[in-house]
């Protein structure tokens, strides 16, 4: 497969488009973003049915962070799926299992002892972490912040807070969830500047919210994203997490860092809250740990643990073959120091942004650590007010020139392509995307 995007037919060609109406007629309605039917890929380049290849700027939604098909992790899938698939790892035992849970305690932040619950995904992560604050705490209230995005499952969706079309009908939720808004500098919810605010939008939540409507001691946890995904690759100041943490701990609160889009190697760590130098007692794994195997982990206290057979399991979680993609993804991100590779390529690409940001008003702010960074896109500058159509036309004019791109948050678009992209392909994909943002009036 060669290493460039290179459209041979302007997408979708007339085999995706065969592919598009059957999805269409037999999926349920997702969020299908672009009509680009895949057939293969490797490292940073997909190919899709009809020979056009693409530079993947999305690493299948913050997935496959070692690259697409990297040969060590195919290797150990293939071993695994030969040997053993299934074994309901949570009625029975297997080494795999074990040595998975004995990665993830070791390389995760936190001195205390730890246990793991395995799962199939983020929002399951989530939903287990819900259960444990619960479990363990006896208290039944929530913290979660505005433009949070913790899932979709009934659980995690009511601590999320991207966008309405994520909560629209499903009312009533979950109870005793309380949204507070995060640190969203660039549209801070109290017209405030950073750094002169003191970090109001953390000190709030000790002086006003648990002085005047929610009682600190029912609350069992507060959920977080060290950099916020969905809602628009919000990267907070230092200071709001260290805030965060301290009152967290005055009132004996569990803080839960979901890790499941930032974590594994993303933002130039391992683990995004590591830039913030706190140990949270849960944390919340899936997409980049398994490079496209259904899995997920909830890394815990060990001290929060159920202890109680049967208060929580599942049939998938801990599947053989999803641990053994996992463990081959944390020794490929560890020998391959993709987490520094991340860092480096990480202030290439914010370079060039903000390069363009200083030719092209469309973009209003420049946001991100490591290879995960987004801009947003305003009518206006002084008024910011989104661009929320121009986002969409930039997204097809790229797909139709050869990069793969996804939104964010509002108007936002961000840029996460595999930790092993060759520099000359996240060149080629830039200039694509600048060449659609110089198009867009």
């Amino acid at each position: 497969m060669q290493k460039k995007a290179k459209i041979k037919i302007t997408p979708p060609g007339p085999k995706a488009r065969k592919i598009v109406s059957k999805d269409h007629k037999l999926i349920a309605t997702a969020t299908k973003t672009s009509p680009i039917a895949a057939k293969q890929a490797k490292g940073a380049i997909i190919e899709d049915v009809d020979g056009n290849t693409y530079i993947d700027f999305t690493s299948g939604v913050g997935v496959v962070n070692c690259g697409h098909c990297h040969p060590k992790i195919v290797e150990s899938v293939q071993k695994q799926a030969g040997e053993l698939m299934h074994f309901a790892g949570t009625d029975f035992y297997y080494d795999v299992q074990n040595d998975l849970a004995e990665t993830l305690v070791n390389i995760t932040p936190g001195k205390f002892a730890k246990k793991v619950f395995f799962t199939n995904s983020g929002t399951e992560a989530n939903e287990c972490a819900i259960k444990l604050a619960k479990w363990s705490t006896k208290r039944s209230r929530f913290i979660s912040f505005i433009k949070a995005f913790h899932g979709r499952t009934m659980g995690s969706l009511t601590l999320t807070a991207s966008k309405t079309v994520h909560r629209e009908r499903y009312f009533p939720m979950m109870p005793g969830v309380t949204h507070i808004p995060y640190a969203y500098c660039y549209r801070c919810a109290y017209k405030m500047e950073y750094p002169d605010c003191d970090v109001w939008c953390a000190k709030i939540l000790d002086e006003v919210y648990f002085n005047s409507l929610v009682p600190p001691g029912e609350v069992a946890a507060l959920f977080f994203e060290p950099v916020q995904g969905e809602g628009g690759y919000i990267v907070p100041p230092k200071k709001f997490i260290e805030e965060i943490r301290k009152i967290t701990k005055k009132h004996e609160i569990i803080m839960v860092d979901d890790e499941v889009q930032a974590g594994f190697g993303r933002t130039g760590k391992m683990f995004a809250v590591e830039h913030h130098g706190i140990e949270p007692e849960i944390l919340c794994l899936a997409k980049g740990m398994g490079s496209g195997m259904p899995i997920g982990a909830t890394v815990f206290n060990a001290q929060y643990d159920f202890g109680v057979s049967g208060a929580h399991s599942n049939t998938y979680g801990g599947n053989l073959v999803a641990c053994a993609s996992a463990l081959a993804t944390i020794e490929v991100i560890k020998k391959g120091k993709l987490s520094q590779r991340a860092e480096k390529l990480g202030k290439h690409v914010s370079k060039r942004l903000y390069e363009m940001k200083d030719k092209y008003p469309l973009i209003g702010d420049v946001r991100g650590i490591g290879l995960m960074q987004a801009v947003e896109l305003v009518k206006n500058i002084k008024t910011k007010q989104p661009a929320e159509k121009e986002v969409d036309k930039i997204l097809v004019k790229s797909y139709k020139n050869g990069l793969v791109l996804l939104p964010c948050g509002t108007s936002g678009i961000r840029f996460i392509p595999p930790l092993v992209i060759e520099e000359s392909q996240l060149d080629q994909g830039l200039d694509i995307f600048e060449k659609a943002l110089k198009s867009v009036k």
